[in-house]
């Protein structure tokens, strides 16, 4: 078994090997770019864990985690001209670095690029691997435009949004761990078993998420602490903030989401304000532990040694012990 260190270094070596044709260049070029500028790699890493999980060498799975790296890297280039975002990783977006249009069409060939490095896997898993690629895909397609939809509803439920992180987030983390479970041959009740781990944690990831962007420490943090507040976005502590306010403090709630013109700083302190009332940081938390344990109880029943889950617990507690 490799180390995590060892793995990454495999990652390293695969994503620097990645070759993309030269022409036309302004096709290819935003890519590199976008697949370069690094990121935590935890997608990929998950498909190498995974695979050696079930006792097989984590080479064997290579050209699929390539396949779910580019692929990820697809969804924030077209994820960034819909946000109208300028940054990604503190660098220029695709979109500003370019254009709108070269970043559609490099984000559709990306595509093209995760599909060809999936052909790369074994013909003998490639039915299996090609299933899990596919629903995973259409899964982030459909929480993506869940999403979307929510920004214009004001009756969005606590479960609407579980559903939603769920499929824009949590199932490709547990699409990269099947994948990597069923290049190694492992059964299907463990294969599932490893795929339901994934998106147990990535919610409890995204809530983790949803906690950090109100609470975080701003010196640790990479991005402007608030930034859900100013943008308004219906995150869980927001719906259960509207789920549990009355009288003044729903008024005060809704007159601050609904304010057009307001000091940023302001309206961050104000709403984390009417979050420390109603205690809803503790009601978060309690949300995440609940998803995290339910992945661990999930992780608990498949069929291997504790040995050979140590290294994937291990990235799973430092994932859920982070601090931005």
């Amino acid at each position: 078994m490799h180390t995590t260190e060892e793995l990454q270094q495999i990652l390293d070596t695969a994503i620097q090997n990645l070759k993309f044709p030269d022409h036309p260049k302004q096709l290819y070029d935003p890519i590199a770019y976008i697949i370069n500028l690094g990121g935590k790699r935890v997608r990929p890493l998950l498909v190498l864990m995974a695979t050696e999980l079930f006792g097989e060498d984590a080479n064997l799975s290579v050209h699929a985690a390539m396949a779910i790296e580019i692929f990820h890297n697809f969804t924030l280039v077209h994820d960034d001209i819909m946000d109208n975002a300028p940054l990604r990783r503190g660098q220029a977006t695709v979109h500003e670095k370019w254009s709108t249009n070269v970043a559609i069409l490099s984000g559709d060939v990306m595509m093209v690029e995760a599909n060809k490095n999936l052909a790369k896997v074994n013909p003998i898993f490639l039915k299996g691997v090609l299933d899990t690629f596919n629903a995973t895909a259409q899964g982030v397609c459909e929480g993506q435009q869940l999403d979307m939809e929510f920004e214009g509803r004001n009756d969005v439920s606590i479960d609407e949004y579980i559903n939603m992180i769920r499929l824009k987030t949590a199932v490709l983390l547990g699409g990269a761990l099947k994948l990597g479970a069923i290049i190694a041959g492992a059964s299907e009740k463990d294969a599932d078993l490893i795929e339901q781990f994934g998106e147990n944690i990535g919610i409890a990831f995204q809530l983790q998420d949803d906690i950090l962007d109100v609470y975080a420490d701003p010196e640790k943090f990479g991005k402007q602490v608030g930034g859900d507040i100013i943008a308004n976005k219906k995150t869980f502590l927001l719906l259960k903030a509207f789920e549990l306010a009355e009288g003044d403090t729903k008024t005060a709630l809704n007159a601050l989401t609904a304010s057009k013109e307001f000091n940023a700083q302001e309206k961050v302190n104000t709403v984390r304000g009417v979050y420390d009332t109603l205690d809803i940081q503790e009601i978060a938390k309690e949300h995440m532990n609940h998803y995290r344990d339910k992945a661990l109880a999930l992780f608990a029943q498949i069929n291997v040694s504790d040995e050979r889950k140590a290294n994937l617990l291990t990235l799973t507690n430092q994932l859920m012990a982070r601090e931005y």
